[in-house]
């Protein structure tokens, strides 16, 4: 079973700046190209950091005390707080950026550049090839287009992939209806392990959006799969009665 790469969601034409690009350069970028963040990359096409709308904002905001003298709370400033002081003052790309920058690779799954999405709080991630070089760009909306993937496309991956190729299930023993991108599984499986299979990998499937499980099975084997992972020597005593 493949997931769709972020590689075939990505933008590949990236609009880019480089450490020394002017802050008044960046904004046109953003602004000219209705875009809310850009990686900043060196010479040899690696991203050090991403500028953001936040970043260019946070430079022009006339923070309380901006202008009081530095020597009355210097001492006081944590090392974020420093960070953020010398953003006041940023003149360029490099110097306003964030960094280390949170990027995905090409190869990733659109399920994992999604997962970093979220668990980062951003919007739109850098991508790189095998040699950590930027070769394109993906957002939210991209990672989304995987939802429009049509039901019948769905439909036959589970009775392909998962039914038949990896259960060796006759397809008419499951019967498989997917609606809006939720899939019902109804029929029944000789084992139980079978039955889990089928549901756990068809949620994995890009474009699906829930699984309802109406499945039932002839055999439970969910004890004999806890007696192959319990220590040995549990099933030699049990049979001589210790």
């Amino acid at each position: 079973m493949q997931h769709d790469k972020v590689g075939s969601v990505m933008t590949t034409e990236v609009v880019r700046a480089e450490y020394g690009t002017p802050f008044k350069e960046v904004a046109r970028l953003l602004a000219g190209h209705r875009i809310s963040g850009l990686p900043v990359i060196d010479a040899d096409e690696h991203v050090m950091g991403v500028v953001s709308e936040t970043d260019l904002m946070t430079r022009q905001a006339d923070l309380p005390g901006r202008h009081e003298p530095a020597h009355r709370f210097r001492a006081m400033l944590t090392m974020a707080a420093r960070r953020q002081e010398a953003r006041l003052k940023a003149r360029t790309a490099g110097q306003l950026m964030t960094e280390p920058p949170v990027t995905v690779h090409a190869d990733d799954t659109i399920v994992e550049a999604a997962r970093t999405m979220a668990g980062r709080h951003v919007e739109r991630l850098p991508v790189l090839d095998e040699e950590e070089r930027l070769v394109g760009m993906v957002t939210r909306r991209d990672l989304l287009r995987v939802f429009l993937r049509p039901d019948a496309d769905i439909r036959a991956e589970v009775v392909g992939e998962v039914l038949v190729r990896t259960l060796g299930l006759a397809p008419r023993g499951v019967t498989v209806e997917v609606t809006e991108g939720v899939v019902f599984l109804e029929g029944a499986t000789e084992r139980r392990s079978d039955a889990e299979i089928a549901v756990s990998m068809t949620r994995q499937i890009d474009g699906v959006v829930d699984v309802v499980d109406r499945l039932t099975h002839r055999l439970d084997d969910s004890r004999a799969r806890r007696e192959d992972r319990a220590p040995h020597g549990r099933g030699d005593d049990r049979l001589h009665g210790r």
